[in-house]
């Protein structure tokens, strides 16, 4: 099992990919902030099937967080999570310090309007998306990866990313991946493990919920009354929910009722401390 190759500064990954790109090998970026799990494991494995060389990036991104969460305490298992990489195959993790990211001076970000202001994540907190495209702009130009994957489990995330890839021809192709649930259907998250034991029993309840409300909408239920049956379970179980809505799966764009178009059910809510978020399909 060969360990990946550790780059902390900008100059050292260039170096390493330039070699690669003089061999015609193709890179994959898998951008994290670390505490790895098997869902991210699973796309180190999708994209090794993709690209001929894999990155995967583990920068706990400081422009994300708002002024009340978790940057401070967010789980940091660098060396356990280069372990999981080695084993996965991957052939090198960039790593660099905040100031190697944003140094001294930086001012520069991007501005997001369509699904970014889809009134989901963007409504609790308001500077969480330019955060993320901003760094994941700086990632792209950093690596100049032919192509990055994303997990569907942040699904306004992924389709921000693709509209700004889209609107600012990114030369990047975005991968999407399935969400990886735990056995009793939590969908698995670093986050995770803030939950107490009875947190956790009770933390499945949102999927259920999630389901249970997908299933009569699909039978022909109007989506408000199942919507509303869908909160009334979660909040039973003990959930502060931020929100449980169903939108177009392309814009976000809220929809009354199904028609002939993809739909997804996205949901927030806060289990003691700990706020997880889903999504589900609408047309599985």
């Amino acid at each position: 099992m060969s360990q990946p190759t550790i780059a902390n500064t900008i100059a050292e990954l260039r170096a390493l990919t330039a070699g690669w790109r003089k061999a015609g090998d193709t890179i994959g970026l898998v951008p994290t902030m670390g505490a790895l799990h098997e869902g991210h494991v699973s796309l180190t494995r999708l994209m090794r099937e993709k690209a001929r060389r894999t990155i995967v990036s583990i920068f706990v991104n400081p422009t994300q967080f708002g002024p009340n969460e978790d940057f401070t305490r967010y789980p940091r298992t660098f060396q356990a999570d280069c372990e999981k990489l080695a084993a996965a195959g991957v052939d090198a993790v960039f790593a660099p310090a905040p100031d190697e990211v944003y140094p001294d001076g930086f001012c520069t970000t991007i501005s997001l309007a369509g699904p970014a202001t889809a009134g989901l994540e963007d409504a609790f907190r308001p500077t969480h998306f330019a955060g993320v495209a901003t760094v994941v702009t700086k990632l792209f130009t950093m690596v100049a990866p032919d192509a990055a994957i994303f997990g569907e489990k942040d699904f306004q995330q992924l389709a921000v990313i693709r509209r700004m890839a889209r609107d600012l021809n990114l030369p990047v192709e975005i991968l999407g991946a399935p969400t990886m649930r735990e056995a009793d259907g939590l969908a698995m998250s670093s986050r995770n493990v803030y939950l107490s034991p009875a947190e956790r029993q009770a933390a499945p309840a949102l999927n259920r919920a999630m389901r249970a409300a997908a299933t009569v909408i699909r039978s022909g239920t109007a989506i408000a009354p199942a919507l509303v049956e869908a909160r009334a379970a979660i909040a039973a179980a003990g959930f502060v929910i931020d929100y449980l809505e169903v939108r177009d799966a392309g814009s976000l764009a809220p929809v009354e009722k199904p028609e002939e178009r993809a739909l997804r059910m996205l949901a927030a809510a806060r289990l003691g401390k700990t706020r997880l978020i889903d999504n589900i399909s609408l047309d599985d």
